[in-house]
Protein backbone atom coordinates (compact mmCIF):
# COMPACT_ATOMS: atom_id res chain seq x y z
CA UNK A 1 0.00 0.00 0.00
CA UNK A 2 1.48 3.64 -0.55
CA UNK A 3 -0.12 6.87 -0.83
CA UNK A 4 -0.56 9.60 -3.69
CA UNK A 5 -0.62 13.65 -3.38
CA UNK A 6 -3.18 15.88 -4.66
CA UNK A 7 -2.10 19.14 -4.28
CA UNK A 8 -5.62 20.85 -3.44
CA UNK A 9 -7.31 20.29 -0.31
CA UNK A 10 -10.31 19.16 0.04
CA UNK A 11 -12.94 20.49 2.29
CA UNK A 12 -14.69 18.19 4.59
CA UNK A 13 -19.06 18.73 5.42
CA UNK A 14 -19.43 16.21 7.44
CA UNK A 15 -17.74 14.39 10.68
CA UNK A 16 -17.66 11.14 8.54
CA UNK A 17 -15.87 11.82 5.46
CA UNK A 18 -13.06 11.90 7.81
CA UNK A 19 -13.41 8.43 8.99
CA UNK A 20 -11.61 6.89 12.03
CA UNK A 21 -8.82 9.24 13.23
CA UNK A 22 -5.96 8.36 15.00
CA UNK A 23 -4.83 11.76 16.86
CA UNK A 24 -0.24 10.82 17.31
CA UNK A 25 0.40 12.29 20.71
CA UNK A 26 3.26 11.40 23.02
CA UNK A 27 6.34 10.02 21.44
CA UNK A 28 9.48 9.58 22.87
CA UNK A 29 11.17 12.77 22.48
CA UNK A 30 11.92 16.03 24.65
CA UNK A 31 8.96 17.57 23.71
CA UNK A 32 6.98 14.57 24.29
CA UNK A 33 5.04 16.27 27.61
CA UNK A 34 3.87 19.31 25.06
CA UNK A 35 2.98 16.71 22.89
CA UNK A 36 0.95 15.46 25.32
CA UNK A 37 -0.67 18.55 25.76
CA UNK A 38 -1.45 19.42 22.47
CA UNK A 39 -2.49 16.08 21.39
CA UNK A 40 -4.91 15.87 24.17
CA UNK A 41 -6.64 19.33 23.18
CA UNK A 42 -7.03 18.26 19.68
CA UNK A 43 -8.55 15.12 20.27
CA UNK A 44 -10.98 17.05 22.50
CA UNK A 45 -11.76 19.26 19.40
CA UNK A 46 -12.04 16.16 17.16
CA UNK A 47 -15.09 14.33 19.36
CA UNK A 48 -16.57 17.88 20.09
CA UNK A 49 -16.61 18.12 16.24
CA UNK A 50 -18.55 14.62 16.02
CA UNK A 51 -15.01 12.93 14.60
CA UNK A 52 -14.44 9.02 15.37
CA UNK A 53 -11.33 9.91 16.70
CA UNK A 54 -8.83 8.34 19.23
CA UNK A 55 -5.60 8.65 21.06
CA UNK A 56 -2.75 6.70 20.09
CA UNK A 57 0.94 6.95 21.73
CA UNK A 58 3.65 5.42 19.52
CA UNK A 59 5.78 5.19 22.88
CA UNK A 60 3.09 2.49 23.82
CA UNK A 61 2.45 0.64 20.78
CA UNK A 62 4.30 0.03 17.40
CA UNK A 63 2.19 1.95 14.27
CA UNK A 64 1.17 -1.29 12.48
CA UNK A 65 -1.61 -1.25 15.45
CA UNK A 66 -2.85 1.76 13.54
CA UNK A 67 -3.87 -0.58 10.35
CA UNK A 68 -5.01 -3.42 13.54
CA UNK A 69 -7.23 -0.38 14.71
CA UNK A 70 -8.90 0.14 11.64
CA UNK A 71 -7.76 4.13 11.51
CA UNK A 72 -8.22 5.82 8.13
CA UNK A 73 -6.30 8.92 8.63
CA UNK A 74 -3.57 10.82 11.05
CA UNK A 75 -3.66 13.90 13.01
CA UNK A 76 -0.23 14.11 13.99
CA UNK A 77 1.04 16.17 17.27
CA UNK A 78 4.10 14.78 18.01
CA UNK A 79 6.58 17.58 18.28
CA UNK A 80 10.44 16.91 18.07
CA UNK A 81 12.65 14.45 16.28
CA UNK A 82 10.26 10.81 15.81
CA UNK A 83 7.60 13.12 15.07
CA UNK A 84 8.19 16.24 13.20
CA UNK A 85 11.28 15.19 11.26
CA UNK A 86 9.46 13.12 8.41
CA UNK A 87 10.56 9.68 10.55
CA UNK A 88 6.70 9.25 11.49
CA UNK A 89 5.49 10.69 8.08
CA UNK A 90 7.62 8.14 6.16
CA UNK A 91 6.31 5.33 8.37
CA UNK A 92 2.68 6.58 7.69
CA UNK A 93 3.37 6.39 3.91
CA UNK A 94 4.88 2.68 4.03
CA UNK A 95 1.36 1.86 5.79
CA UNK A 96 -0.85 3.43 3.33
CA UNK A 97 -2.30 6.20 5.83
CA UNK A 98 -3.38 10.01 4.85
CA UNK A 99 -2.06 12.10 7.62
CA UNK A 100 -1.86 16.22 8.83
CA UNK A 101 0.92 18.76 7.53
CA UNK A 102 4.13 18.09 5.71
CA UNK A 103 5.23 15.23 4.05
CA UNK A 104 8.85 13.46 4.60
CA UNK A 105 10.63 15.97 2.88
CA UNK A 106 9.03 19.08 4.26
CA UNK A 107 9.17 17.80 7.88
CA UNK A 108 13.30 16.74 7.52
CA UNK A 109 14.04 20.16 6.45
CA UNK A 110 11.56 21.68 8.47
CA UNK A 111 13.21 19.98 11.49
CA UNK A 112 16.75 20.95 10.45
CA UNK A 113 16.93 25.03 11.60
CA UNK A 114 20.70 25.31 9.45
CA UNK A 115 19.40 23.68 6.46
CA UNK A 116 16.21 26.27 6.92
CA UNK A 117 18.57 28.69 6.89
CA UNK A 118 20.55 27.70 3.77
CA UNK A 119 17.13 27.38 1.66
CA UNK A 120 15.79 30.72 2.91
CA UNK A 121 19.40 32.38 2.10
CA UNK A 122 18.84 30.45 -1.46
CA UNK A 123 15.57 32.36 -2.06
CA UNK A 124 16.09 35.82 -1.09
CA UNK A 125 14.50 35.07 2.76
CA UNK A 126 16.71 37.46 4.96
CA UNK A 127 18.41 35.04 7.83
CA UNK A 128 20.95 36.10 10.46
CA UNK A 129 24.86 34.98 9.96
CA UNK A 130 25.88 32.02 11.88
CA UNK A 131 28.75 29.45 12.38
CA UNK A 132 28.69 25.75 13.02
CA UNK A 133 30.35 24.42 15.75
CA UNK A 134 32.29 21.19 14.58
CA UNK A 135 35.13 20.99 17.06
CA UNK A 136 36.38 22.90 19.73
CA UNK A 137 38.70 25.40 17.82
CA UNK A 138 35.18 26.85 15.72
CA UNK A 139 34.65 27.91 19.32
CA UNK A 140 37.41 31.20 19.45
CA UNK A 141 36.26 31.83 15.61
CA UNK A 142 33.04 31.94 15.93
CA UNK A 143 33.68 34.38 19.11
CA UNK A 144 35.79 36.53 16.71
CA UNK A 145 33.29 36.17 13.70
CA UNK A 146 30.13 37.01 15.57
CA UNK A 147 30.94 38.29 18.50
CA UNK A 148 28.75 38.77 21.83
CA UNK A 149 25.86 38.05 23.27
CA UNK A 150 25.11 35.37 20.74
CA UNK A 151 22.59 32.37 21.00
CA UNK A 152 23.70 28.69 20.57
CA UNK A 153 20.97 26.49 18.89
CA UNK A 154 21.06 22.67 18.48
CA UNK A 155 20.48 22.07 14.68
CA UNK A 156 17.01 19.64 15.07
CA UNK A 157 15.46 20.44 18.36
CA UNK A 158 12.11 22.02 18.23
CA UNK A 159 10.07 24.03 21.49
CA UNK A 160 13.51 26.09 21.94
CA UNK A 161 15.08 22.77 23.52
CA UNK A 162 18.82 23.05 24.45
CA UNK A 163 19.39 26.31 23.06
CA UNK A 164 21.12 28.95 25.44
CA UNK A 165 22.22 32.42 25.38
CA UNK A 166 26.07 32.83 25.79
CA UNK A 167 27.34 36.32 26.73
CA UNK A 168 30.80 35.63 27.98
CA UNK A 169 33.35 34.00 26.34
CA UNK A 170 33.53 31.19 29.26
CA UNK A 171 30.41 30.16 28.80
CA UNK A 172 30.50 29.63 24.84
CA UNK A 173 32.06 26.18 25.39
CA UNK A 174 29.87 24.92 27.87
CA UNK A 175 26.90 26.02 26.43
CA UNK A 176 27.86 23.99 22.73
CA UNK A 177 28.74 20.91 24.78
CA UNK A 178 25.26 21.03 26.24
CA UNK A 179 23.85 21.96 23.04
CA UNK A 180 25.61 18.42 21.24
CA UNK A 181 23.52 16.20 24.14
CA UNK A 182 20.44 16.87 21.90
CA UNK A 183 22.47 16.98 18.28
CA UNK A 184 25.63 16.45 16.80
CA UNK A 185 24.83 19.43 14.61
CA UNK A 186 25.39 23.03 16.43
CA UNK A 187 25.87 26.19 15.20
CA UNK A 188 25.64 30.37 17.03
CA UNK A 189 23.76 33.28 15.34
CA UNK A 190 24.39 36.68 16.71
CA UNK A 191 22.05 37.76 19.47
CA UNK A 192 19.59 39.76 17.77
CA UNK A 193 17.81 42.46 19.82
CA UNK A 194 14.82 43.58 17.98
CA UNK A 195 11.16 42.03 18.55
CA UNK A 196 10.25 38.40 17.75
CA UNK A 197 7.37 37.76 15.27
CA UNK A 198 5.39 34.24 14.42
CA UNK A 199 3.57 33.94 11.53
CA UNK A 200 0.81 30.64 11.47
CA UNK A 201 0.04 29.02 7.58
CA UNK A 202 -3.13 27.28 6.98
CA UNK A 203 -3.76 25.70 3.86
CA UNK A 204 -1.35 28.11 1.85
CA UNK A 205 -2.43 31.20 3.38
CA UNK A 206 -0.77 33.35 6.39
CA UNK A 207 -2.33 34.04 9.26
CA UNK A 208 -2.41 37.92 11.13
CA UNK A 209 1.09 37.79 12.50
CA UNK A 210 1.79 37.99 16.27
CA UNK A 211 4.42 40.06 18.26
CA UNK A 212 6.08 38.26 21.36
CA UNK A 213 7.51 39.67 24.05
CA UNK A 214 8.70 38.10 27.20
CA UNK A 215 11.13 39.23 30.00
CA UNK A 216 13.09 36.59 29.70
CA UNK A 217 16.44 36.43 27.59
CA UNK A 218 14.87 34.95 24.84
CA UNK A 219 11.41 32.84 23.96
CA UNK A 220 12.42 29.37 25.89
CA UNK A 221 10.63 26.58 26.79
CA UNK A 222 9.96 27.83 29.77
CA UNK A 223 9.09 31.11 27.96
CA UNK A 224 6.83 29.20 25.83
CA UNK A 225 4.78 26.90 27.81
CA UNK A 226 5.02 27.36 31.57
CA UNK A 227 5.51 31.53 32.14
CA UNK A 228 2.27 33.81 32.85
CA UNK A 229 4.79 36.91 31.66
CA UNK A 230 5.03 36.39 27.92
CA UNK A 231 2.86 38.99 26.31
CA UNK A 232 1.28 37.82 23.04
CA UNK A 233 0.47 41.08 20.58
CA UNK A 234 -2.27 40.01 17.97
CA UNK A 235 -2.73 42.28 16.30
CA UNK A 236 0.74 42.65 15.97
CA UNK A 237 1.29 46.54 15.55
CA UNK A 238 3.00 46.44 12.23
CA UNK A 239 1.69 48.45 9.32
CA UNK A 240 -0.09 46.62 6.53
CA UNK A 241 2.62 46.89 4.10
CA UNK A 242 5.18 45.48 6.83
CA UNK A 243 2.34 42.77 7.62
CA UNK A 244 1.82 41.48 4.07
CA UNK A 245 5.53 41.51 3.60
CA UNK A 246 6.50 39.77 6.65
CA UNK A 247 3.59 37.02 5.45
CA UNK A 248 4.80 36.75 1.99
CA UNK A 249 8.50 35.78 3.60
CA UNK A 250 6.91 33.24 5.73
CA UNK A 251 4.77 31.68 2.80
CA UNK A 252 7.67 31.89 0.64
CA UNK A 253 10.20 30.08 3.29
CA UNK A 254 7.91 27.62 3.96
CA UNK A 255 7.01 26.31 0.38
CA UNK A 256 10.62 26.05 -0.02
CA UNK A 257 11.69 23.90 2.68
CA UNK A 258 8.65 21.36 0.64
CA UNK A 259 6.40 21.89 4.08
CA UNK A 260 2.78 22.06 3.60
CA UNK A 261 -0.74 22.08 5.14
CA UNK A 262 -0.39 23.91 8.12
CA UNK A 263 2.70 25.25 9.96
CA UNK A 264 4.50 27.79 11.75
CA UNK A 265 7.16 30.83 10.49
CA UNK A 266 9.23 32.49 13.12
CA UNK A 267 11.38 35.51 12.53
CA UNK A 268 13.34 38.35 14.25
CA UNK A 269 13.86 42.20 13.08
CA UNK A 270 17.05 43.34 13.72
CA UNK A 271 17.79 46.79 14.12
CA UNK A 272 17.01 48.06 10.82
CA UNK A 273 13.51 46.27 11.30
CA UNK A 274 14.37 43.65 8.65
CA UNK A 275 12.73 40.22 9.34
CA UNK A 276 14.94 37.47 9.68
CA UNK A 277 14.22 34.18 9.62
CA UNK A 278 14.85 31.87 12.40
CA UNK A 279 12.52 28.29 11.85
CA UNK A 280 9.91 26.85 10.55
CA UNK A 281 7.91 24.87 12.41
CA UNK A 282 5.71 21.46 10.92
CA UNK A 283 3.41 20.69 13.90
CA UNK A 284 3.53 23.76 15.76
CA UNK A 285 1.94 23.41 19.39
CA UNK A 286 -1.66 23.12 20.39
CA UNK A 287 -1.56 23.93 23.88
CA UNK A 288 -3.42 26.95 25.84
CA UNK A 289 -0.11 28.94 25.17
CA UNK A 290 -0.06 27.95 21.59
CA UNK A 291 0.75 30.79 18.77
CA UNK A 292 -1.04 29.03 15.96
CA UNK A 293 -4.57 28.57 17.52
CA UNK A 294 -4.41 32.37 18.90
CA UNK A 295 -3.61 33.70 14.92
CA UNK A 296 -6.44 31.41 13.86
CA UNK A 297 -8.33 33.36 16.49
CA UNK A 298 -7.36 36.64 15.12
CA UNK A 299 -8.39 35.28 11.85
CA UNK A 300 -11.58 34.58 13.02
CA UNK A 301 -11.38 30.92 13.24
CA UNK A 302 -11.64 29.20 16.54
CA UNK A 303 -10.03 26.42 18.33
CA UNK A 304 -12.25 23.51 16.72
CA UNK A 305 -12.47 25.20 13.37
CA UNK A 306 -8.65 25.40 13.13
CA UNK A 307 -8.14 21.31 14.06
CA UNK A 308 -10.89 20.32 11.73
CA UNK A 309 -8.62 22.37 9.03
CA UNK A 310 -6.01 20.91 9.71
CA UNK A 311 -7.60 17.56 9.22
CA UNK A 312 -8.44 18.64 5.95
CA UNK A 313 -5.25 18.62 4.82
CA UNK A 314 -4.80 14.80 5.08
CA UNK A 315 -6.80 14.51 2.23
CA UNK A 316 -3.76 15.93 -0.07
CA UNK A 317 -2.93 12.07 0.72
CA UNK A 318 -4.76 9.44 -0.68
CA UNK A 319 -3.93 5.62 -0.60
CA UNK A 320 -3.38 4.57 -3.94
CA UNK A 321 -6.13 3.06 -5.95
CA UNK A 322 -8.58 4.77 -4.23
CA UNK A 323 -11.00 7.21 -5.95
CA UNK A 324 -11.76 9.67 -3.07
Amino acid sequence: MRLRHEISTRRAQQPGEFGRVAVLYGGVSSERAVSLISGKAVLEALLRRGVAAEGFDPADKPLTDLLAGGFTRVWIALHGPGGEDGTVQGALECLGLPYTGSGVLGSALGMDKLRTKRLAQAIGVPTAPYLVLAEPEDLPMALGQLGLPMIIKPATQGSSVGMARVERAEQLEGAWREALRFDPVVFVEPWITGAEYTVGILQGTALPSIRIETPRAFYDYEAKYLSSDTRYHVPSGLSGQAEAHLANLAVAAFEACGAEGWGRVDFMMDSTGRPLLLEINTVPGMTDHSLVPMAARAAGIDFDELVWRVLETSFTRIPAGSDS
